[in-house]
């Protein structure tokens, strides 16, 4: 490739990072701002605020993504009394925003998790919003062994359906999370649907879990025009 053109690789690169998952044909992740580059962003749910640093450019995980806005405005309208002495984790955390809500809401324990790049940004986060006697980053890569995480009574995840290579890895660590987990464990799943192949993480997901859709949360008419649904999954 000649110097030129290497130059104006790099320079697309720098504008849109996630440009790389996006296929020519289909929508792998939605077309970024170039300017979400280490800035902090505020948000608010209900009466709950949060500070988020957001950064794409250690990949798409480094944004905060519209279902973890979803699950994050569910939380808050159920209120904390679902949540207070919980032990929570949260799978794909990318920013950590749905585990730091929930610690927020008096979770007791609240494990984030995600791939090793995103550890820095997770632990940034929970400094940014005081939640270091709560709130533990942890790497997980999708369907390698579990690390040793304890008592877990409430699995969060949002957005995690967009790759479809992890598909059987997430439903590998999702099984493996709810053996371990407590009895009457609680699985929230919550994600957008952008592509066709997505049906294909459905269709290994029924092999292990049913689920039905949470059908109490006032905001669900406006997000599911958005492709969004929130799920609550049971294990086989």
């Amino acid at each position: 490739m000649p110097g030129s053109d290497i130059a104006d690789e790099e320079q697309l690169d720098l504008c849109d990072p996630l440009r790389h998952l996006r296929a020519d044909d289909e929508v792998l992740v939605p077309v970024q701002p170039p300017s979400i580059q280490k800035q902090v962003q505020n948000f608010r749910f209900g009466s709950l605020d949060l500070q988020l640093l957001v950064d794409a450019s250690p990949g798409c995980g480094g944004i905060a993504w519209p279902a973890g806005e979803v699950l994050s405005n569910y939380l808050v309208h159920r209120g904390p009394n679902h949540l207070v002495g919980k032990h929570v984790l949260e799978l794909g955390s990318g920013t950590g925003l749905v585990g730091l809500v929930a610690a927020k809401l008096g979770a007791s324990k609240v494990i984030i998790t995600d791939q090793f790049p995103l550890l820095d940004m997770m632990n940034q986060n929970v400094i940014l919003n005081g939640l270091g006697d709560l709130v533990v980053p942890m790497e997980l890569d999708w369907g390698n062994e579990l690390p040793q995480l304890g008592r877990i009574d409430v699995i969060l995840a949002a957005d995690c359906v967009y790759f479809e290579p992890s598909f059987p890895l997430l439903v590998e660590t999702l099984t493996a999370l709810s053996k371990s987990a407590s009895q009457n464990v609680e699985i929230l799943f919550c994600y957008k649907n952008r592509r066709k192949a997505d049906k294909r993480f459905f269709t290994l997901l029924k092999k292990k879990f049913t689920w039905l859709d949470v059908d109490h949360d006032p905001q669900s008419a406006s997000y599911r025009r958005e492709g969004i649904s929130l799920l609550r999954l049971t294990s086989k």
